[in-house]
């Protein structure tokens, strides 16, 4: 089935829900315990083996598209520097020097062909080879080959850069983003323009992307921003492996009956929505007039999170008045999800840390969340043999 088509059959599964008021649905309601959300051991096992064992997506290529760009970030407490060489490559190291243990760069984006470290002043090439040594004659005899940066396992694909922080090297990249990848490739998202992004804190890292899952909450929740654009609990879910892509219906919908059938796959983000989500941490929105590309980050315990917005656009803007738009459209968004959204995922976190309930509800209309879920705790507990199905 190629794309076309595909969609297509997604827009008329959309367009049943909404004239018969039904959507996607579980078999069953599924309760989540509480203390997946506040239990240290919990989050410990989900950092180990989820953030510090699979791929994540730790940067756009947009973000640093050409030689000598770098991004130097803090994930679960592991520094990471992502740079791309002079041939255009990029790699990943562990952010930390090999003599003394010192940060190498700090966190940010720029762009440098070496980076020396701020305590001794030893020096590394961004393609991570230690390339000076002060004073070395006094330091001692050391082969400067065997002290590089430590690497990371990564890969750039479908313009998304991947950096697996596990010490394994054989980490199959593809594979892991299953169907996701060509899915993300048809966008060509390496051509789009990067507008910026917008840092926000929030509650439990599961808390903020169950937020991504549903469009249960739109009407209480979003009643005067989103609500108005799309509407509430109609979703398809389609699942690649542990990555989702959830389809949503615009209150404009109607306005798909002006085109055949086999053209509806034209509606895409102005009729059908959708947001696509890269397990564990990532949602994907690129409708709109903006996209936004979701980043959520474990905070340093089980109630935080840090959330880097991305906002970029299939074109860059010619004018003050698109750049204008570009702005408008990124505060607007950055707003929706800081003060509606993530206020309420603190109120939750508060309730939650209060033990006023033994376990977290899904409906079946939460399809999505029950997933996630799911694959959490395949990746956490060893008796969990086979994976999940949607």
């Amino acid at each position: 089935m190629d794309r076309k088509e595909e969609y297509n059959k997604i827009a008329e599964k959309i367009v049943s829900h909404v004239e018969n008021g039904t959507t996607d649905q579980a078999p069953e309601i599924l309760k989540v315990p509480t203390s997946d959300y506040t239990s240290h051991e919990r989050w410990s096992s989900e950092m180990k083996d989820i953030f510090q064992n699979l791929p994540l997506m730790l940067a756009l290529s947009i973000e640093m598209p050409n030689p000598g760009d770098y991004k130097a970030m803090e994930v679960t407490g592991i520094p990471v520097l992502i740079t791309r060489d002079k041939s255009n490559k990029v790699n990943a190291f562990r952010n930390v020097c090999t003599h003394r243990g010192a940060i190498v760069a700090q966190e940010g984006i720029g762009n440098r062909s070496r980076f020396s470290c701020p305590y001794h002043g030893w020096t590394y090439s961004n393609s991570g080879d230690l390339i000076g040594v002060t004073d070395k004659p006094k330091f001692g005899d050391i082969d400067n080959k065997c002290f590089g940066l430590e690497k990371l396992q990564c890969k750039e694909l479908a313009g998304l850069i991947f950096v697996s922080l596990s010490k394994e090297d054989n980490v199959d990249f593809e594979n892991f983003l299953d169907g996701m990848l060509p899915e993300m490739e048809y966008f060509n998202l390496e051509n789009w323009y990067y507008h910026g992004f917008k840092v926000i804190d929030g509650a439990n890292w599961k808390i903020a992307f169950d937020g991504y899952l549903e469009g249960y909450h739109f009407t209480t929740a979003h009643k005067d921003t989103i609500a108005t654009m799309t509407m509430n609990d109609i979703m398809d879910f389609t699942s690649f492996g542990p990555h989702l892509r959830i389809a949503f219906a615009s209150t404009n919908i109607a306005e798909i009956h002006d085109l055949p059938k086999d053209e509806w796959w034209k509606k895409e983000g102005c009729g059908v929505d959708f947001v696509r989500t890269l397990f564990p941490n990532i949602a994907v929105s690129l409708g709109l007039g903006i996209g936004q590309i979701a980043q959520i980050l474990p905070g340093k315990n089980p109630y935080t999170n840090t959330t880097i917005l991305h906002y970029l656009a299939p074109q860059k803007p010619k004018n003050q008045k698109e750049v204008d738009e570009l702005d408008y459209n990124m505060n607007f968004l950055r707003d929706v999800v800081n003060n509606e959204d993530y206020l309420l995922g603190i109120e939750i976190q508060k309730g939650l840390n209060s033990n006023s309930n033994n376990s977290v509800l899904f409906g079946r209309n939460e399809r999505g969340n029950q997933f996630f879920h799911k694959y959490v705790d395949y990746y956490v507990d060893d008796s969990i043999k086979k994976p999940p199905k949607l």
